[in-house]
């Protein structure tokens, strides 16, 4: 099978595909015949290597975790998945024609694959960072890079749990994070002011690890009502930095809730095929993203 591969830290041009043994599915997991596979900032964070200290990996490696796609072997243990189901999940290496998957659900009726392949991660992090930083209904969330994958799911989850929600995001994004519930206000010089103008904050997240930790918690007042998934430097200002991933399977879950109800829509805003991977990183790494990049397998 085809699968993207790199053999050496570095940047999107280590990425390579090559020819690669299948995998197999093993007890209480599933393989697909991977249809897309989301692209995630952790995707080429892991390629750069930044994760070696906390959680080394041995070379050359596969990428991706997010997939959606057609179930062709069922592991041992698993029951109420059989094979021809399409589901999407969490796995490993699903930059590839084949994957298995330890976590998955069955995708919810009118989802593409493109579209299926962008929720996971993402969702799963977006419930995770709004219950840790413990906004209820009636509050204000501050939500500073709004408009990619998880600020998408953010906003969304917020608005429908009763939460008003303050968005920063480029110029272009602005209509963006309006058509989705949020006050919206670009990033650019002068945007605690106008942030101030807005409204008062009860709680903050950092989504793009754009250095205003600082400011978000001059807007909350507490650094405990501030949490970051990309600002690493979030202990000395006391904030919290949200890294490990909670339940996937509940979050599958959620999101498939969410979606029935018609209260979560998440974007796909580029396709790429698995060729096209480094672009795919590059654009990534690059930000502005409206909701999800995915590759197509």
């Amino acid at each position: 099978m085809k699968r993207v591969s790199f053999a050496e830290f570095g940047g999107p041009d280590v990425l390579r595909l090559v020819d690669a043994e299948e995998p197999h599915a093993g007890p209480g997991q599933v393989r697909v015949a991977v249809r897309a596979a989301g692209v995630n900032p952790v995707d080429w964070r892991i390629r750069e290597g930044q994760f070696q200290e906390i959680n080394p990996i041995e070379l050359p490696a596969g990428v991706g975790q997010d997939a959606a796609g057609v179930v062709d072997e069922v592991g041992e243990g698993v029951d109420g998945t059989q094979v021809g189901d399409h589901v999407f999940g969490v796995g490993a290496n699903t930059y590839a024609e084949f994957a298995v998957l330890s976590a998955w659900a069955r995708m919810p009726e009118g989802l593409t694959f493109e579209e299926a392949a962008g929720y996971p991660s993402v969702v799963e992090t977006a419930l995770r960072v709004l219950r840790q930083v413990g906004v209820r209904a009636g509050q204000t969330l501050l939500v500073s890079g709004a408009a990619g994958g998880v600020g998408s799911a953010v906003l969304q989850i917020a608005r429908d749990r009763g939460i008003a929600v303050i968005g920063t995001a480029g110029a272009a994004n602005q209509d963006y994070l309006r058509g989705l519930g949020a006050l919206a206000t670009t990033y650019d010089e002068g945007w605690v002011e106008r942030v101030r103008r807005l409204g008062s904050v009860d709680a903050a997240l950092d989504l793009a690890g754009a250095g205003v930790l600082p400011e978000l918690v001059e807007l909350t007042g507490d650094p405990r009502k501030v949490v970051s998934i990309a600002d690493l430097g979030t202990p000395e200002l006391g904030t919290l930095f949200s890294g490990e991933a909670g339940s996937m399977p509940d979050a599958l879950a959620e999101a498939c809730a969410l979606l029935s109800r018609g209260k979560l829509h998440i974007p796909v805003e580029k396709s790429y095929s698995l060729a096209d991977a480094a672009a795919a990183h590059v654009d990534s790494q690059a930000g502005h993203t409206r909701g999800r990049r995915v590759v197509v397998v």
